[in-house]
């Protein structure tokens, strides 16, 4: 298998594109199903993650077009081939189970996906989408299946619109009452719904689709349903973790580094953050400039939440460059209550990290007493050393990268297949700024295939 071997010490210098959003991408795809009307997507990324959808929509029936070069791609699903999602994607990502939205509206067969997936930091479960697809007039249940279960659903009388206050503002539990709700007869509308920048990118799509929908500022989606559907072209907006992560490199780096594509606007919250630490960046008409702009300072107190407030995959790179700063900060994570995992390696590598059960922070936390390990004490800055790294989840995986591209002395990085899913190009990317980093044969086997990969992450 292929390993990334980083010499670190190098600051990143240069230009960078962010690629197309991946939790943007990947959603789009399953809810042009919705409809049998052709769509073309633009800047699409080549990564694992839309790899992995791409064929599970192919299996459901989609016809596929796809020029990675150009990064465009073309779909339609004029008919369903099946609505069983095979056992193989079974914790290949979180997609599967957003089929039962988008397909309850296109079949009265029964609709069958594997249990859901994703990175290892913490549950996940799906009864909010459950629930509210339920409330929605869908008949669904949960059976075992082999070695793993499965969830079958149905709606043989259709679906209705209806009043959904979700518990809490799930982004796959949002999704997926909306792809149901641009079917459903009458009104559905959405309470203490997600409204991160992808659920505004799918909004917009499907209006663009023939959905009439609304977003409304207390946290309210409101859709009217409908059956007549338009074909569809729509540009993927960039991805707002990728920007984030090339500009927090740049600056642990003491580099200078312009992300095109970076959005202000979605990236606020963590503007912020990244100002009172002490990174330097500048805003131009096409994306942001990030850059060292003297002794990074702790004392920073930062917790995690949904939109609008720090997103959760911003938080692994932040630590790296706590690591940085002078002082100590303090992060609370309020949305995956096993985030911290990765920190361990980076103590290997000499940071000065301390891992608490307790809320260090003032906001609402449903961990609270569950003795789970969601708050963590940053001491810097330290310098790190170089060491063999094996990555557990994308993440994590790129916090790592980081961290080697800062470290004295030359890493070996492997399991990129957890990198692949998310960041296109990335080890291209590096060289292009400069960093020390080289693709090497490692002597582990390869995973099998790209969906057995992506298994446990």
């Amino acid at each position: 298998m292929n390993a990334m071997k980083i010499t670190g010490g190098t600051p990143l210098k240069g230009h960078v594109k962010a690629a197309g959003a991946k939790n943007a991408m990947t959603k789009l795809l399953v809810a042009s199903l919705v409809s049998d009307k052709r769509c073309v997507f633009y800047n699409v990324p080549s990564i694992g993650d839309v790899e992995v959808t791409v064929e599970l929509c192919r299996e459901i029936g989609m016809d596929v077009q796809w020029d990675r070069e150009a990064g465009k791609m073309e779909v339609i699903t004029k008919e369903l081939k099946t609505s069983y999602v095979p056992q193989k994607f079974s914790g290949s990502n979180r997609i599967p189970i957003l089929m039962i939205g988008a397909l309850l509206g296109r079949t009265d067969q029964d609709i069958i996906v594997p249990t859901a997936g994703g990175c290892d930091i913490g549950q996940r479960p799906v009864d909010f989408h459950i629930q509210a697809l339920q409330q929605l007039g869908a008949t669904i249940e949960y059976r075992g299946m082999k070695r793993e279960g499965a969830y079958f659903a149905h709606a043989y009388d259709g679906l209705k619109g209806t009043l959904i206050t979700l518990p809490y503002p799930s982004v796959g539990a949002t999704e997926n009452t909306i792809l149901a709700g641009v079917t459903a007869r009458g009104m559905t509308v959405i309470k203490n719904a997600a409204i991160e920048p992808e659920i505004v990118e799918l909004i917009l799509f499907l209006q663009k689709l023939g959905a009439i929908i609304t977003l409304d500022v207390d946290r309210t989606i409101r859709i009217q349903g409908t059956r007549r559907f338009y074909e569809v072209e729509h540009t993927v907006i960039p991805d707002r973790i990728e920007a984030a992560s090339w500009g927090m490199a740049a600056i642990s780096t003491k580099g200078r580094v312009f992300v095109e594509g970076a959005q202000h606007v979605n990236m606020l919250t963590f503007l912020n953050k990244l100002r009172e630490v002490g990174g330097g960046f500048d805003i131009k008409s096409n994306g942001i400039e990030f850059y060292y702009d003297g002794p990074l300072q702790g004392g920073l107190h930062l917790e995690t939440d949904v939109h609008p407030g720090f997103m959760t995959d911003w938080q692994q790179p932040f630590v790296v460059l706590l690591t940085q700063a002078t002082g100590s900060s303090v992060v609370h994570e309020t949305v995956y209550e096993n985030r911290f995992g990765y920190t361990d390696t980076l103590k290997e590598m000499g940071a000065e990290i301390t891992l608490f059960r307790q809320c260090l922070g003032g906001k609402e936390c449903r961990f609270a007493s569950r003795s789970f390990c969601h708050s963590v004490i940053v001491k810097g800055a330290t310098p790190l050393i170089a060491r063999d790294i094996c990555i557990p989840d994308l993440r994590a995986g790129y916090a790592y990268v980081m961290a080697a591209v800062i470290a004295s002395g030359t890493s070996t990085i492997t399991n990129l297949h957890f990198l692949e899913r998310g960041y296109e190009g990335i080890v291209q990317k590096l060289g292009a700024l400069g960093a020390d980093v080289k693709m090497i044969k490692h002597e582990k086997k390869e995973k099998v295939s790209l969906i057995a990969s992506l298994a446990n992450v």
